[in-house]
């Protein structure tokens, strides 16, 4: 496990964090596939959130590289998570990735070891996510100088660190608070009907086992913001409206409110999502990934209210 971690990591250097992640998306639905058809395979567990793929790994690999070539002067912006490292043609920066990854995985196997018998269904949030944002932290720690939080230029000092504009902006068209929850309502509709779907004609075995596919679909769109085109950034919307479906379903409520709970949560997740983004990452000159942070903040209210319900 620890030499696909490497592996993993370093390959999400060469490519680009956000291409790896992109890669994610598209493993995570070939595993869903996979496993609503019966295969034995762990498609999911060992390649899409595994050492190859994992976000943890691939992506935090990706960050971590890029964070090394600004402070080496290789990349101008440390937060070009897009750029594959690869073409520096320097070896050091895939070696770090690839440590990164070890990182990330060892990391989340720690996360997991923490008790979970603590009342919250089996689970207290979602380590994978905890780990992408606490990787992210160190690789800022180590190879940054703008501090975790970021350091406010004047301009931006004088709008207020929670405003978001000019140089200081995550995702442009969704920077704004109304925009991003109509985004979320949306994206949140989408994770939130594909499980309940799946608990109307299967019940809850295929209810959970097609959890992540609405993360996996807002994952592979993200290629078309490599193409250049507008596209919403939506897993952190996706994936907590389609975990908090599923904890309303196993506490009993009615498909048709866990589905509206989920639209909720979608809202949620994406103002988590600009609350994030304006705490550790317009102002920062590394990549501290916002999505990741609201994905773990948003599962946990998530399990905290199917604890509450059940």
């Amino acid at each position: 496990m620890l030499v696909g971690a490497f592996g993993g990591g370093l390959f999400g250097a060469a490519i680009g964090g956000l291409n790896a992640f992109i890669f994610t998306g598209i493993t995570v639905l070939v595993g869903v596939g996979i496993g609503v058809s019966g295969g034995d395979f762990d498609w999911l567990g060992n390649v899409a959130f595994g050492p190859v793929f994992g976000p943890h790994i691939a992506f935090s690999g990706g960050v971590a590289a890029a964070a090394f070539a600004k402070q080496q002067g290789l990349l101008e912006d440390g937060k070009d998570i897009a750029s594959g490292m690869v073409g520096f043609a320097n070896p050091m920066v895939l070696v770090v990735g690839g440590v990164f990854g070890i990182i990330g995985h060892a990391g989340v196997q720690l996360l997991n070891q923490v008790p979970l018998d603590i009342g919250l269904g089996g689970g207290y949030t979602d380590t994978i996510a905890l780990m992408v944002a606490l990787s992210n932290i160190i690789s800022r720690v180590v190879f940054g100088k703008s501090g975790i939080l970021g350091k406010l230029s004047e301009e931006a000092a004088a709008r207020g660190r929670f405003v978001a504009d000019g140089a200081n902006v995550w995702v442009p068209f969704q920077k704004d608070w109304g925009m991003a929850a109509v985004i979320g309502i949306g994206a949140g509709a989408i994770g939130a009907f594909i499980v309940g779907a799946g608990f109307v004609q299967g019940g809850e075995d295929v209810a959970g086992g097609v959890i992540v596919t609405g993360f996996g679909i807002s994952a592979a769109s993200l290629m078309f913001l490599t193409f250049g085109k507008d596209c919403p950034v939506t897993h952190h919307m996706t994936l907590p409206a389609a975990v908090a479906t599923f904890q309303m379903l196993q506490a009993g409520v009615a498909v048709e409110g866990a589905i509206l709970v989920g639209v909720v949560f979608g809202a949620i997740g994406a103002l988590l999502g600009e609350f994030f983004a304006r705490l550790f990452l317009i102002h920062g000159d590394t990549f501290i990934d916002p999505p990741a942070n609201a994905i773990w903040a948003g599962t946990t209210l998530a399990f905290l209210l199917g604890f509450a319900v059940g």
